[in-house]
C-alpha cells in the first residue's frame, strides 16, 4: 500500500469551479480541471443593470461531477486510491432558500426557474434597502450585533439577503424552510445529507455574513430579527447555533457520490469557507501579512494571534476566531470590484468589435469568430503596455473604484464608480490607467484602515489571476502600497487552501500549521516598490481621497 495520501481541493469561483489534486506530503499539484458555469455563461437569471446576480444550483453540481471526474481520469489508480479528503471553498455571501431536507428551491418543481429560488451570489446588491435598515436596528439595539463585523452590515451578506428574497418572492418565503451558504451545501451534498437541521455551518461564513459570535451564544435572538420584519420570526430556529472550523470533517463521501465520481466512501470532506479565506492558507499565510486574493473583486485577509480583550476593526467585513486558522483571528476587507472593472472597460471597448465585424459580408463566419476573439483578447494586454508608458497623474485622469460599490472599508453599495478630469487627450490608455490606480488606491485605503485601527500590515501576499497574469498592475500596486508583493506559485491557491483543510479533515496532519508547512504554495516573484513612483503616487492618491469624499456626499444626498 502507498504511503503517500492525496486530497482534492474544489474552488468555487464566481465563473467557474476549480478542482485540484494534491500531494499531502509535498503539495505536489497532480492535475487539476475547470468547468464554466453554462447557464451563468448564458446570462441567465441575472440583470446587471439592477445588480442581481443569481446562480442555479445545477451549474454547481455539473461543476462537481465534471472537474473532479476530469481530475481523477488524469492519476493513476494508485493515486485514486489513496484519495483521502476533500475540501470546498465557495464565493460568499451566497445563500439559497432551501426546504428541511436541505434541498435548493430551485431543485424543486414549480421554482426550477424562479431566481429568487437560487443562490443569490455574492456580489448581488438586491438588498441595499434592507442592509440599511439592518444597520439603523443594530446602531438602536441593546447590543450592536454588526460590531465584530466592521459596525456596517452589507448588502452582499446573507440577511440582506435573505429579507429582500422573501419580502419580493411570497412563494419562496412560504416554501424555505431554511437558507444555507453555497460553502456548507456542496459539503453536505456530497455527505448525503437529508436534514438541514444536521448540516455542519461553517464559522466562517457565520462568522463574517450572518452576525454569529461565540459572546451573543450564536446568531442574534429572534425578537431582533422579528423587529426588523415580523417575516423572519421562527427563521433562527431553523438555522444554527453551533459553528465548525475547516479543520472539522462534515462527513464522508455518500454512496451516490463516490460512485459518481469514482472515488471511495471513505473519502473525508471538510468543513467549508469561503475561497479568500482557503487561499490564504494555500500560501501559508503569516500573522499581519495582507493576503490579496485578486479575482473579479478583491478579498484581503490577515491574521493575528488571539487577544485576552479583541480589538475591534472598524469598516472592514469582520473578524471571527477560526475563521481562516483554528484558534487565530481572521479579520476579512476586500473591494466590490477589481477584476470587474477591467472586464468592464474591456466590453465597453470591445462592444463596436463584436458588432461590427459580426455583421460584415466580407469575412466568413469562422474567420469573423477567429478575429472577434483574437482582437478582444489582446484589449487589456494592449492598453497595460500602452498605460505602462503613461506618465504617473499628469495627464489628469482621476477614478473611483466603485463600479460595484464599496466594501470596506465602511461598507456603501449605493456609492457608483467615476471618472473624472477627462479631456479631448484622454486616450483609452489613459483612461485604463485610471481605472487601474483607483483599483490600487482602493487597496491602500484597506491597508491603511488595518494600520490606523491598531493592525500592523508586516507584508502583503498576492494571489490569484490577475496577480499571475499582469505584471503591470501588480507594480503599480507595490508602488502605491510601497511594499514588497509576493506572489504564490500556485495558479490554484483557493482550491491547494481547500486541499489543505480536506488533509486537516482527513487526520492526515496533526493541524492547519503542519498541512500549510507540507503543502502550500511557494512564491514565485517579489514585486519591490519604486520609491521615487511611491512617492509620485502619494500625491495622486490623496485626490483620489478627495474625490471620493466629494462624489459620497453628492450620491448620499441624493438618495
Amino acid at each position: 500500500m502507498s504511503t503517500q495520501k492525496y486530497s482534492i481541493g474544489m474552488d468555487f469561483g464566481s465563473d467557474s469551479v476549480r478542482a485540484l489534486v494534491v500531494n499531502t506530503s509535498t503539495g505536489e499539484e497532480l492535475a487539476t480541471a475547470v468547468h464554466y458555469y453554462s447557464r451563468w455563461e448564458e446570462g441567465k437569471y441575472c440583470d446587471p443593470s439592477k445588480n442581481k446576480f443569481r446562480q442555479h444550483p445545477l451549474d454547481y453540481i455539473e461543476g462537481v461531477e465534471k472537474t473532479i471526474k476530469s481530475v481523477v481520469s488524469q492519476v493513476s489508480d494508485e493515486v485514486i486510491n489513496n484519495i483521502i479528503g476533500i475540501g470546498v471553498d465557495t464565493t460568499g455571501s451566497t445563500p439559497v432558500a432551501v426546504d428541511k431536507t436541505g434541498t435548493p428551491l430551485a431543485l424543486l418543481k414549480g421554482f426550477e426557474e424562479n431566481p429568487n429560488a437560487m443562490f443569490v451570489l455574492w456580489k448581488d446588491h438586491t438588498g441595499i434597502k434592507e442592509a440599511d435598515e439592518i444597520n439603523a436596528l443594530c446602531k438602536k439595539w441593546d447590543i450592536d450585533y454588526s460590531q465584530y463585523e466592521g459596525g456596517i452590515y452589507s448588502s452582499e451578506w446573507f440577511w440582506s439577503k435573505i429579507l429582500h428574497v422573501s419580502r419580493a418572492d411570497s412563494s419562496v418565503l412560504e416554501a424555505a424552510y431554511s437558507w444555507v451558504e453555497h460553502c456548507d451545501w456542496i459539503p453536505f451534498l456530497l455527505t448525503g445529507g437529508t436534514d438541514v437541521t444536521q448540516m455542519k455551518r461553517s464559522r466562517c461564513s457565520a462568522g463574517h455574513k450572518a452576525l454569529w459570535h461565540e459572546s451573543y451564544g450564536g446568531l442574534p435572538p429572534n425578537d431582533f430579527f422579528v423587529a426588523l420584519d415580523p417575516i423572519l420570526d421562527g427563521l433562527t430556529n431553523r438555522l444554527y447555533t453551533a459553528t465548525y472550523t475547516s479543520d472539522v470533517a462534515a462527513g464522508t463521501l455518500s454512496q451516490e457520490w463516490a460512485d459518481r465520481l469514482g472515488l471511495s466512501t471513505s473519502v473525508v470532506v471538510a468543513v467549508g469557507a469561503f475561497d479568500c479565506h482557503m487561499g490564504a492558507v494555500g500560501v501559508n499565510i503569516e500573522p499581519y501579512f495582507l493576503t490579496k486574493v485578486m479575482g473579479t473583486s478583491t478579498c484581503d485577509i490577515v491574521v493575528t494571534p488571539l487577544q485576552e480583550k479583541e480589538h475591534l476593526v472598524k469598516g472592514i467585513c469582520g473578524q471571527v476566531d477560526g475563521s481562516v486558522i483554528p484558534n487565530m483571528l481572521g479579520l476579512e476587507a476586500g473591494q466590490s470590484a477589481f477584476g470587474d472593472i477591467y472586464a468592464w472597460y474591456e466590453r465597453l471597448l470591445s462592444w463596436p468589435i463584436k458588432e461590427i465585424i459580426g455583421a460584415t459580408s466580407i469575412l466568413d463566419e469562422a474567420t469573423k469568430k477567429a478575429l472577434i476573439a483574437e482582437t478582444v483578447a489582446k484589449i487589456i494586454p494592449k492598453l497595460s503596455e500602452a498605460a505602462a508608458k503613461e506618465p504617473i497623474g499628469a495627464s489628469g485622469e482621476l477614478a473611483l473604484d466603485w463600479m460595484n460599490g464599496r466594501r470596506t472599508p465602511d461598507a456603501n453599495q449605493n456609492l457608483k464608480g467615476v471618472i473624472a478630469g477627462i479631456n479631448l487627450g484622454s486616450a483609452a490608455p489613459k483612461v485604463f490607467r485610471a481605472l487601474v490606480e483607483a483599483s490600487c488606491f482602493g487597496a491602500k485605503t484597506i491597508a491603511d484602515r488595518f494600520v490606523s485601527e491598531g493592525i500592523p500590515i508586516n507584508g502583503v501576499i498576492a494571489l490569484g489571476g490577475i496577480a499571475k497574469k499582469s505584471p503591470f498592475i501588480m507594480q503599480m500596486m507595490a508602488d502605491v502600497l510601497n511594499m514588497p508583493i509576493k506572489v504564490a506559485q500556485s495558479e490554484q491557491a483557493c482550491a491547494l487552501g481547500a486541499a489543505i483543510f480536506g488533509s486537516v479533515a482527513a487526520t492526515v496532519h496533526e493541524d492547519t500549521f503542519a498541512a500549510m508547512n507540507a503543502m502550500a504554495s511557494p512564491f514565485e516573484i517579489v514585486y519591490e516598490p519604486n520609491a521615487e513612483n511611491a512617492t509620485a503616487y502619494r500625491e495622486v492618491y490623496e485626490r483620489y481621497i478627495a474625490l471620493g469624499v466629494t462624489i459620497e456626499d453628492h450620491i448620499m444626498k441624493n438618495l
